[in-house]
């Protein structure tokens, strides 16, 4: 199975649909309820909800996702004389629920065709679709916008002065680029207030979107970026700083001692993050692609 624990919990939602072409006077049987084998769409109906909810059972790379919320629907076609099957599903969850609302569909149409195989031998399932999903990345990377610019600043004594390699500034340069964000400048800066501050004017200026520091978040002596940040700060946005370290704390306990946090200086975004390399790729999974919906806010956008 794939890997999900990166994942950032969201609603989601999916909507499926499928048909069964039955015979006209078999149609009629059905929207008369005179079947030999009773009710279709009560014993149908059960059979969507039981595919749905058994459906990680049974397609082997699927989630065990939980289902919050779920609706089967049929309207009879009768100028086609087909039986429609419409399942919508809704959760909380880390993964999309399209292969639940598909296999409620799917089992729906075969309990169906169980039900009518006595009275219909020409009995047919197909159409079978997903017509909507709503929720995780592929609906927020829908919602981005083009042209987003960031920078990227390495506050670190020991990076600074070459005793150390960097990797969480690359990491977060690596994670940017795959929201198609251009990021103009990579810096490295001793943790000295004076030089972080410096370079987040200059970047201001140039209307940078979106400025993200890694380094000097936690308890050391020397830890001082979130403090020169804040200085210079203009607005504060606690939220970002909450949902990181909240994905972090599922993570290890050890998340809980960040001080990363957030804010902004004119139109500009600036994000405060771990110096460790786990530290700086969990936190932008924590807020990425949403955190970039900030940048039409800060120009006078709404939500």
């Amino acid at each position: 199975m794939v890997d999900i624990t990166h994942k950032q919990i969201s609603l989601r939602t999916a909507t499926a649909t499928g048909q069964i072409r039955v015979s006209s006077e078999t149609l009629r049987k059905i929207q008369n309820n005179d079947l030999p084998k009773g009710n279709l769409f009560d014993v149908a109906r059960a059979a969507a909800f039981l595919g749905a909810k058994n459906t990680s059972g049974i397609i082997p790379h699927c989630h065990p996702a939980p289902l919050e919320n779920l609706d089967v629907q049929f309207e009879a076609d009768e100028k086609n004389s087909v039986l429609n099957v419409t399942v919508f599903a809704k959760t909380i969850y880390k993964t999309g629920i399209e292969m639940e609302a598909l296999t409620g569909v799917s089992v729906a149409l075969l309990t169906i065709y169980d039900l009518l195989k006595p009275i219909d031998k020409n009995l047919e399932i197909g159409a079978i679709k997903l017509l909507k999903k709503t929720g995780g990345r592929s609906q927020q990377m829908a919602e981005l916008k083009e042209g987003l610019t960031a920078a990227v600043l390495v506050c670190s004594d020991s990076t600074a002065a070459g005793k150390r390699e960097d990797n969480s500034g690359k990491i977060i340069q690596e994670m940017l680029k795959t929201y198609n964000v251009d990021v103009v400048e990579y810096r490295i800066v001793p943790d000295e207030p004076q030089q972080i501050q410096k370079a987040i004017y200059e970047w201001v200026k140039q209307d940078v979107a979106f400025i993200f520091t890694t380094g000097g978040t936690g308890l050391s002596p020397r830890d001082q970026t979130v403090e020169a940040v804040r200085e210079i700060m203009e607005q504060d946005a606690p939220g970002i700083g909450e949902a990181m370290r909240a994905f972090g704390m599922n993570m290890t306990p050890k998340a809980m001692h960040s001080r990363s946090m957030a804010g902004s200086i004119q139109k500009t975004l600036i994000v405060c993050l771990p110096g460790s390399s786990n530290g700086a790729r969990e936190s932008l999974q924590a807020i990425l692609p949403g955190l970039f919906h900030a940048r039409s806010m800060l120009k006078g956008g709404g939500h």
